[in-house]
């Protein structure tokens, strides 16, 4: 015990000093001395990984698992994982490290939360649908193999890293999936295939016994229906055009969705596909389905998208306001729209594919005088809060 006690200081004391203080460089040559296992634990049976994970260090964690630190280990005294940590981190690309290594997402703690219930708990929502999205790689990859009396596989090997890659998206946008399927043609190239493959994971998850995942089989379902409608689009056009590059079948669906209404300002044509989508759903008995469509018929209903998102990625508590990509869904844009910087924009594409929409409105805001000083002023609070810290500062 001596002689281990001895030791200890030389590499698990002061490796947990280096994570600590994310002192990458000093952490990597403590690893480079150390040549046995890396499975160190503090005083409260907190491993080395588990700590790199809570500071939400990407770097650390993928070096830990390289060496291979245990990704499930339930030695903390409130039974936390590495995958708890990170949840509680934030930081989504700690926990798909840790679950492409084969993290658990269903262990609960000491207090029956698993890692998803208590990233929701701090409200860390983008992780969240992180774990709850999460396909393995294997998944996918099975129906790459012919099984059974099967002369060839349902899905050919080339597709099985794409569809993994669509499948895990938690922004389910259905513009944004298909801005998507615009970087990976393979899928649409071979659209009946991926259908087949996404309505028999779909049924798989609705036939697991005591761990049916509904939102999951509806999440497949979706992403099908997606997939068939953008490809119906794309035979009509080679039937009609003799110019196939004439329009583009991803930007034709895209502005189909995001025509607005008579009022100019709802989303009629995506609200009715996406409920189309829910009603086609073919495991009608289920919970998760009775749910979509009891909030679709209320007497004021939220628009589809609301429902869909919230049912695949979860509910959202109490956050402050998150601005979206007008075109896409996608959270915290970079862009905004450089003549009225009322709207935000992904990148220069998105704000191509909504110009249609929004340049009536952008010219009427660009042409509305400056408000005098009893109008209400629309007030960036990023902006806001930089012009006070120069205040401050200067």
């Amino acid at each position: 015990m001596e002689t281990k006690n001895e030791e200890k200081p030389a590499a698990e004391r002061t490796i947990f000093d280096a994570i600590g203080v994310n002192d990458f460089i000093e952490f990597k040559n403590i690893l480079a001395q150390h040549k046995g296992t890396v499975d160190f634990f503090d005083e409260n049976g907190m491993t080395a990984l588990q700590h790199a994970a809570y500071k939400g260090n990407k770097d650390m964690v993928q070096l830990l698992l390289d060496r291979g630190a245990d990704v499930n280990s339930g030695k903390h005294e409130y039974n936390y994982t590495a995958l708890h940590f990170g949840a509680l981190s934030g930081n989504s690309e700690v926990c798909k490290l840790l679950l492409d290594a084969g993290a658990k997402s269903t262990t609960t703690n000491s207090v029956g939360r698993t890692a998803s219930q208590m990233a929701a708990f701090v409200g860390n929502h983008h992780t969240v649908a992180t774990i709850n999205n999460y396909v393995p790689r294997n998944e996918i990859a099975y129906f790459s193999v012919i099984q059974g009396q099967q002369t060839e596989p349902y899905l050919p090997g080339f597709l099985v890293d794409p569809l993994h890659k669509f499948v895990l998206g938690v922004n389910i946008h259905p513009v944004r999936l298909a801005l998507h399927l615009q970087h990976i043609p393979s899928l649409l190239e071979n659209a009946e295939k991926v259908i087949k493959v996404l309505e028999l994971m779909c049924k798989k998850e609705m036939t697991r016994g005591g761990d049916t995942n509904e939102v999951m089989a509806f999440k497949y379902h979706y992403l099908g229906y997606l997939i068939r409608e953008i490809h119906n689009i794309k035979d009509k056009k080679v039937n009609t055009d003799k110019d196939e590059k004439k329009h583009d079948v991803i930007e034709v669906f895209a502005k189909k969705l995001l025509k607005p209404g008579k009022d100019g300002f709802s989303l009629d044509l995506m609200d009715a596909f996406l409920k189309d989508c829910v009603r086609e759903f073919p495991y009608r008995e289920c919970t998760t389905f009775h749910q979509m469509v009891t909030s679709l018929t209320s007497k004021d209903p939220p628009p589809a998208l609301s429902v869909i998102n919230c049912t695949i990625n979860g509910q959202r508590g109490f956050v402050d306001a998150i601005p979206y990509c007008s075109t896409c869904g996608e959270e915290k844009p970079a862009k905004k729209c450089s003549k009225c910087k009322s709207v935000q924009y992904c990148d220069r594409e998105c704000q191509r594919l909504h110009w249609f929409v929004h340049k009536k409105a952008c010219n009427r805001e660009s042409s509305t005088p400056a408000p005098t000083s009893n109008s209400k002023v629309n007030i960036d609070a990023n902006e806001l809060s930089s012009q006070l810290q120069n205040l401050i500062t200067g």
